[in-house]
């Protein structure tokens, strides 16, 4: 298989939630952006730092008007991710892109559907045994 380079785009999102009256910022990265690139490594690192100083995130983009230009700090991390925050107005996002390589990739397969008669016995016996969870190799 031939290298295959994304580049990935991650948003911090913010929820409010209200517990016992305290207030609880809970942040949680979310992958909103999965781009392919055509080429190399070098072109995907290249895409990459084009996207932290360009991208403009959905929480921001929602509140834009044409003309505006966000406030931008992108840092560039030891791995080589970048991590962004953008600013406008009293909004605040911080975005981070990375590279990655397509290392595997396998096609959903679906189980043949049942027969009538699987069905029925189905109906009147106990649920099946549920799928075992992953283990390391040599543990399971």
């Amino acid at each position: 298989m031939a290298a295959e380079w994304y580049v990935l785009i991650e948003e911090d999102t913010r929820v409010t939630e209200y517990v016992d009256g305290n207030q609880l910022k809970l942040h949680r990265w979310m992958l909103t952006g999965t781009h392919h690139i055509g080429g190399d490594e070098a072109q995907a690192v290249a895409a990459a730092e084009d996207a932290a100083l360009h991208y403009i995130p959905g929480t921001i983009a929602r509140h834009a008007k044409p003309g505006d230009e966000p406030a931008r700090h992108a840092l560039l991390a030891q791995d080589g991710a970048w991590v962004v925050i953008v600013r406008q107005r009293h909004r605040e996002c911080r975005i981070r892109v990375t590279t990655a390589r397509l290392m595997h990739s396998q096609e959903e397969k679906e189980a043949p559907p049942k027969t009538l008669k699987q069905t029925l016995r189905g109906a009147l016996q106990a649920p099946p045994t549920p799928l075992k969870p992953w283990a390391p190799p040599g543990q399971g």
